[in-house]
């Protein structure tokens, strides 16, 4: 594959991936993209759920909404939407997403410029493929994206393999909507804990509710004056099972309640954040706020969240990782094997270390 060259493109189309924590790890990727091609404009095509995520990176100038319900759905929609893309003549088509749809997308859009991995039957819709070898697939997600960039010899070097450590900046509008929530329930200036007991991957990614809620009663003693629980509406059973287990404490359940951007900015005010692997984990570490993930069926070497502030408790046993959305042994004893106490040690170590190294009380 030969190398393209940084100085070409005046605009490029980036296709986002379809999951927040997925969206998060490209953000490396998203950074060093405007770094390698400055003068041109990054416009990033994502789904409605994740644009807000690409919204928070100071490397995109725009984001373009897929509406694959309506306005984009089936091959009409998408036949629709490649034509309002080549509209806007895009030089170059980065795909972070893996999908042969994207790749058909950028090709009917005549972006003459096709960049992404040679995956899912697309590499004859690509004009620079990247080969999508069982090492690469073995980095960590943040590195996995970084790599087709460096294939196509847009970097320095090959990112490390343990990955880099995503960014959001978050708007002033959607920090205002914040504060003006959490003045509303009188929790303006007060410390914070929040929990995201769901994930949408599947059940095989949920440590006990009835756990979590152990381990917040005790952490909630550690001048926390209130528990915030995250999650789509999809998981309104998992927050209102840990909210039964939180009697005599302030709790706020926010499932289906955000937006992402508005979870993203109540994230950004928490002094502590415990979580499954979930897209709000990669959020919460990329804010910089002390996060706390229980692991069990998912692998840390390629998904662990990235941040200075961030601590995993994960019991390895002999089928984990399995990648599995539900447990195929029936037990889930990757997690069964964590207690609470575990959890409530690590997150109390965890604010030790961010304030014994100048973090200050969260």
């Amino acid at each position: 594959m030969t190398s393209l060259r940084p100085n070409q493109p005046g605009r490029i189309l980036v296709r986002g991936t379809n999951w927040v924590g997925d969206a998060v790890m490209t953000l490396p990727a998203c950074a060093a993209l405007h770094e390698a091609c400055p003068q041109a404009q990054i416009e990033v095509l994502a789904k409605p759920w994740v644009a807000a995520v690409y919204q928070a990176s100071p490397a995109v100038s725009r984001v373009i909404t897929l509406d694959g319900k309506q306005a984009h759905a089936g091959l009409r929609g998408l036949y629709g939407l490649s034509q309002e893309l080549k509209q806007r003549r895009y030089d170059w088509a980065v795909l972070w997403q893996n999908a042969f749809q994207a790749a058909l997308v950028a090709w009917l859009a005549g972006v003459p410029v096709r960049l992404g991995y040679d995956s899912d039957a697309r590499r004859l819709l690509l004009s620079h493929a990247v080969k999508r070898t069982p090492q690469v697939r073995s980095l960590h997600e943040t590195a996995y994206y970084l790599h087709i960039l460096a294939a196509a010899g847009l970097l320095e070097r090959e990112p490390p393999a343990t990955g880099v450590q995503p960014v959001l900046e978050l708007s002033p509008r959607d920090q205002g909507w914040a504060e003006g929530f959490l003045a509303a329930q009188g929790l303006e200036t007060e410390r914070l804990l929040g929990c995201a007991p769901g994930a949408s991957f599947g059940p095989a990614k949920c440590w006990p509710a009835e756990r979590f809620a152990a381990s917040l009663r005790q952490l909630a003693g550690q001048g926390f004056a209130a528990v915030l629980l995250f999650g789509s509406a999809s998981e309104a059973q998992a927050t209102r099972a840990v909210a039964q287990g939180l009697e005599g404490l302030k709790v706020i359940d926010l499932s289906g309640r955000t937006n992402l951007a508005q979870a993203l900015a109540l994230l950004a005010r928490l002094g502590l954040f415990l979580t499954n692997d979930s897209g709000l984990m990669h959020a919460a570490a990329a804010l910089e706020v002390p996060t706390l993930a229980v692991f069990g069926s998912t692998n840390p070497v390629t998904t662990a969240p990235l941040g200075p502030w961030v601590e995993l408790v994960r019991r390895p046993v002999e089928c984990s990782p399995c990648l599995k959305p539900v447990c195929a042994k029936g037990d889930l004893r990757c997690f069964t094997a964590i207690q609470p106490p575990e959890v409530t040690s690590a997150a109390l170590g965890l604010l030790a270390r961010r304030a014994g190294q100048g973090g200050g009380q969260p």
